[in-house]
């Protein structure tokens, strides 16, 4: 994908949940300082292969490999360190309604770095201000936000520790296009300040075409198909041409129950 180095590469990567096979081999590399989205429908993947390179859920087989070293030989404190590099948007946004706006922006610094609460507030007001909040959208509650206002604060809190490697997980769901397309352009301007590596799962073709450098396609388990964003429309692959206009015909088959 690139003649730089790369952040995160996955080989061979296996992974079976009882007799279900989610992940049959995935090979991937995201290259450092660069933006990969995978595509890909329900069921294919993308939350497992996400997990696994965050630690959360280990492989059967195969290799994770982060700056170039296996994360699957961590020990614990290399697993932590490796976390300090990571930041992430969660499905959903995932805010803490119990704490207030900022208390959530900072924390990752306040809970994960012991920072004094004073300067965590301080950056996380500063990061809200990088994603157009106000300070005194700190001081409400998650639930006194809109779907899109949740979603800022969701990215103010994935950049508040100046993270190396940023996860999204489908960062436009359940917006409105216009907003979808907000939060795409401030996922861009605040990855590109930081410089960071970004590795998105999305089945949202606007965002995947607004945010990444690159897209790979998912299916069954495998990356199927890897190119520059500005390839997946002229693909060549017809499950990629399937899936990135919607079409019902092709060779992505969808497993419906009959009555």
């Amino acid at each position: 994908m690139s003649d730089k180095p790369n952040k995160i590469v996955l080989k061979d990567v296996h992974k079976r949940f009882g007799k279900k096979v989610v992940l049959d081999g995935l090979t991937l590399e995201v290259p450092r300082g660069k933006s990969l989205v995978v595509i890909g429908g329900s069921g294919t993947g993308k939350s497992v292969m996400l997990k696994c390179v965050l630690g959360l859920i280990r492989p059967d087989s195969g290799q994770i490999l982060i700056d170039g070293q296996d994360s699957m030989k961590f020990s614990a404190d290399e697993r932590e360190q490796a976390l300090r590099k990571f930041g992430m948007l969660f499905q959903g946004s995932a805010l803490f309604d119990s704490l207030k706006v900022w208390e959530n922006v900072a924390f990752g610094l306040i809970q994960g770095r012991n920072m004094p609460r004073k300067e965590a507030k301080d950056i996380a007001l500063d990061k809200m201000g990088q994603v157009g909040l106000g300070p005194e959208v700190g001081e409400l509650s998650p639930s006194e936000l809109s779907g899109g206002m949740q979603k800022r604060v969701a990215l103010a809190r994935a950049i508040a520790a100046e993270p190396e490697i940023i996860f999204f997980d489908e960062p436009t769901t359940g917006l409105d296009p216009i907003m979808a397309d907000v939060i795409n352009d401030l996922i861009k301007s605040c990855v590109q300040k930081l410089g960071a590596t970004t590795l998105s799962i999305t089945h949202d073709m606007a965002s995947a075409r607004k945010i990444a450098d690159y897209v790979a396609m998912i299916y069954k388990g495998k990356i199927i198909w890897h190119g520059t964003a500005a390839e997946v429309d002229n693909s060549g692959n017809a499950y990629v041409d399937q899936f990135i206009h919607g079409r019902a015909e092709g060779p992505i088959k969808m497993e419906i129950l009959k009555p």
